[in-house]
């Protein structure tokens, strides 16, 4: 689906820049069955508290809570969470990130909708849902319960350079959403992305404009990333 697409290519250019593309191990928050493995075919390491499919090659599952990682410190190169920390409860969020601040040696990347005019956005797209009176997606529902994060969350981190990027307009991502209540436009993109990924790629960076429906934060650890020298934690 084009929606993945709009999450994940952004990544893959980011993992890409730091030369962690094919090279480095991963683990991702919140993966489901499927998670990056569809856009990079390289073994890696996907976490969640349930899988509702058999998990897809070449994803390794790990069945555990974000907030408390069964994982040793600086365990992996690139620790990343799409569309995950809107769906944490406000009180577990900053967590999260220590967890994955902890358990990553060189990246970590979060990327999800952010402020409240991307959660009004989603609010008028459930009662879209309503008003056709079709079930909306249980990640919808998930997304009414609270106020999504906002950039300040990685205000006080420490020891990690931290980069933001805007992903995918509001307007955009609505209308997208919207398109993909339709089964047919669902096969069609798919197909597509199958056939013309760069295609897509291009036309879907064209439509990374502000006001935006997703905010990226790249943070990559400060001093030596090997020897882990300087703080990593949230203050």
């Amino acid at each position: 689906m084009l929606n993945w697409a709009a999450r994940y290519y952004p990544i893959v250019r980011i993992l890409r820049a730091h030369d962690l593309f094919e090279n480095g191990s991963v683990l991702e928050i919140g993966s489901g069955p499927t998670g990056l493995g569809r856009f990079r075919k390289v073994p890696f390491v996907g976490c969640d508290i349930a899988f509702p499919s058999e998990p897809l090659w070449p994803m390794t599952p790990l069945v555990a809570s974000a907030a408390q990682l069964p994982l040793e410190d600086k365990q992996f190169d690139v620790v990343l969470a799409s569309d995950v920390l809107e769906h944490v409860p406000p009180d577990l969020r900053t967590t999260v990130i220590a967890e994955a601040l902890r358990v990553a040696r060189k990246l970590v990347i979060f990327g999800f909708p952010c402020g409240k005019l991307a959660w009004e956005s989603d609010r008028a797209l459930l009662q879209t849902y309503l008003a056709a009176d079709r079930t909306p997606p249980p990640w919808l529902t998930e997304h009414m319960e609270a106020q999504f994060p906002e950039a300040h969350i990685f205000a006080k981190v420490e020891g990690w350079e931290v980069q933001q990027q805007g992903n995918e307009s509001i307007a955009f991502h609505s209308w997208l959403m919207r398109r993909e209540m339709s089964g047919i436009f669902i096969r069609a993109s798919t197909i597509g992305m199958r056939i013309v990924p760069s295609l897509l790629e291009t036309l879907l960076r064209k439509v990374d404009t502000a006001p935006f429906y997703r905010q990226i934060f790249v943070l990559h650890k400060l001093g030596n990333n090997e020897n882990g020298v300087g703080q990593d934690r949230l203050s």
